[in-house]
């Protein structure tokens, strides 16, 4: 009898896991049609498309339950360029596939890269025209404070593990923002070059990375120092990067390649290169360390890339111009 009802117990898990992972959702911004793309990563196909409202939004997250996505409309302009000045955040919920909230900053901020607090599950996103990151309570979608950032155009945004210090590329002045999160202020600003894009940072917090805009390298940021430790030398210049989970590779968007670069963190270097669709923007590692996404923005079109074999298994069609990505579920 106790083999038995093991066997169910087990069986009935093994069920649970699978529903879990079949709800899993990769949730894409194609930043060309104002809307959210919505895919099923288990059969690789796309749901649906959720209009935003006219505006575009660069960049997505996950509520930490999954439940919800929160898109930033940005505007219809790049960093630094003039046009419109998002001033929302389009709440979507990913089962009904539809916006049933919005957040409000009541004046243009150019909202971009949002992110959930490790520690305190808020959502911290960045408020560009503020020189600010904005903290919103992802429950209520009040606004509840916000962290200076010290320089114009911080468009993106990286948080440590542990909940305690946010990173931001700041592009035009080519800086990355070192901030105190919990004392709300800024650390230090940590010159990188005359122009910077995107941020991650490492599973151990011991490392910050950003891309260079003049050159094809890598800057790589001492967290306890907050200065720049290494250069990696790369075969373009990058662009959107995420480590794996195992702290063991850096994989990094080349656009103007249509590559991505694989750096082996134990030496620095640049140990292969994957090919992908046109004009990689954003890299995301699933959860579980199998695969990873890249979105091909000219491609229209994400890239899943298996880890085990760096080699790309499938493309994903999506609406015009991909862009941000997100993980929604386990």
């Amino acid at each position: 009898m106790k083999n038995t009802r093991a066997a169910v117990a087990f069986a009935a898990f093994s069920i649970s896991c699978i529903s879990l992972q079949a709800q899993s959702r990769l949730l894409v911004a194609e930043k060309g049609a104002q809307s959210l793309a919505i895919i099923d990563p288990a059969g690789g196909k796309l749901l649906v498309s959720v209009p935003e409202g006219g505006i575009t939004g660069h960049e997505v997250i996950a509520s930490a339950d999954g439940k919800l996505a929160f898109v930033p409309i940005y505007g219809n302009s790049g960093v630094g360029r003039p046009g419109t000045n998002g001033d929302n955040i389009a709440v979507i919920d990913i089962a009904t596939q539809k916006v049933t909230g919005n957040i409000d900053f009541t004046h243009g901020v150019r909202p971009h890269c949002p992110m959930i607090g490790p520690k305190d599950g808020r959502l911290y996103v960045t408020t560009e025209l503020d020189k600010t990151i904005s903290i919103i309570d992802p429950k209520t979608l009040k606004i509840i404070g916000t962290l200076p950032t010290g320089q114009p155009e911080s468009h993106m945004l990286a948080l440590s593990h542990d909940g305690r210090w946010a990173y931001t590329a700041n592009v035009g002045p080519g800086t990355v923002s070192a901030i105190d999160i919990a004392g709300r202020k800024v650390l230090k600003v940590i010159p990188v070059s005359g122009n910077t894009q995107r941020i991650s940072i490492s599973p151990d917090d011991k490392w910050v990375f950003t891309a260079d805009q003049t050159k094809p390298q890598m800057a790589v940021i001492d967290t306890g120092t907050n200065t720049v430790a290494k250069w990696i030398p790369m075969g373009g210049k990058g662009y959107g990067s995420a480590p794996t989970p195992d702290g063991r590779w850096l994989l990094v968007a080349l656009p103007d390649q249509n590559k991505v670069a694989v750096i082996d963190l134990k030496t620095m270097q640049v140990a292969r290169t994957v090919p992908v669709g046109e004009f990689p923007q954003e890299v995301l590692v699933r959860p579980d360390g199998k695969s990873a996404y890249v979105s091909c923005e000219k491609a229209n079109q994400v890239a899943e890339i298996s880890l085990a074999t760096w080699k790309v298994t499938r493309s994903i069609a999506t609406g015009k111009d991909a862009d941000g990505l997100a993980w929604a579920g386990h």
